[in-house]
């Protein structure tokens, strides 16, 4: 069975082509009478969601930062330290090969690098804001998703508000510079980082937080996101309809939900889905 077939999916002139019912691990299902109600918020992933990213490449990151290190006693190259950083990653439980288990609980990458930084008896001049933002800027640079600046036009116009949950170590503030500056027009009430809140999607709690920051029902809200376990199941289990989005998914994202979806491969499908709507 495809990814087609379990979510609402939108192929040419047939807006709603396939709804398949399959078994779901979830009990409340009355917001499916709602389906063509318009969202009063719709939440968005950041990578590969909002901003689709380079393929990543952590050695590039820390070449970058080494160069900035006033002291290097060891004389550590880049491959090594990101040799650390892979075996810390693979003992802090991060990017299992199977996402279904997968930590779900945040490490902020201030932490994280203080670890990979002190064990090499790295310093620096930089905060460690700086040095995070220099490792990703060289590490995974990132553009708009095609079409996604004339949907966020559209909400805006729409009065639909928008907002961010992601799953990244980065600090806060550094996800808000990248979005800002990828995305310089956009009306996000708020952006939410997992480093900053202890849990990650699929965790209801983060979830949850938005919802209340919202001060909205989760009927009321739709989530975008391209990950069909952490984005669109997590979003179900938490009561908010979900959109899997499907245009700027990395090759080895190879996961089909278990659950219903309303599935998009283009920002300017979801702008037709939202026209059909009804207040």
């Amino acid at each position: 069975m495809n990814a087609a077939d379990e979510c609402f999916q939108i192929n040419g002139a047939e807006k709603f082509a396939a709804f398949h019912i399959n078994s779901l691990k979830i009990t409340d299902l009355t917001w499916r009478s709602e389906i063509m109600k318009k969202p009063k918020m719709i939440i968005f992933d950041y990578g590969q969601t909002l901003i689709t990213e380079e393929r990543f490449d952590g050695e590039a990151g820390n070449k970058a930062v080494l160069k900035l290190a006033k002291r290097n006693p060891y004389q550590v190259s880049a491959k090594q330290v990101q040799e650390l950083a892979k075996e810390l990653n693979k003992e802090i439980g991060r990017y299992h090969p199977d996402v279904r288990k997968s930590i779900s609980i945040e490490v902020h990458n201030h932490k994280f690098q203080q670890y990979l930084y002190e064990y090499f008896g790295l310093e620096f001049d930089q905060t460690e804001e700086e040095l995070e933002k220099i490792f990703w800027d060289n590490a995974a640079r990132g553009r708009a998703t095609d079409n996604i600046k004339e949907l966020m036009e559209y909400l805006q116009k729409a009065g639909i508000r928008t907002a961010v949950i992601s799953n990244i170590s980065l600090s806060g503030n550094t996800l808000m510079e990248r979005i800002g500056s990828i995305l310089p027009d956009h009306h996000l009430e708020f952006i939410l980082a997992s480093s900053e809140y202890v849990f990650r999607k699929p965790h209801n709690r983060i979830y949850e937080l938005a919802l209340r920051k919202a001060k909205l029902d989760a009927r009321e809200v739709w989530y975008c996101g391209d990950n069909a376990y952490y984005d669109v199941e997590g979003a179900t289990k938490a009561g908010i309809y979900p959109v899997w989005y499907r245009g700027a998914m990395e090759s080895e994202n190879r996961l089909m939900p278990e659950v219903e979806c309303l599935s998009i491969k283009d920002w300017l499908e979801m702008i037709e889905v939202l026209d059909q709507t009804e207040r």
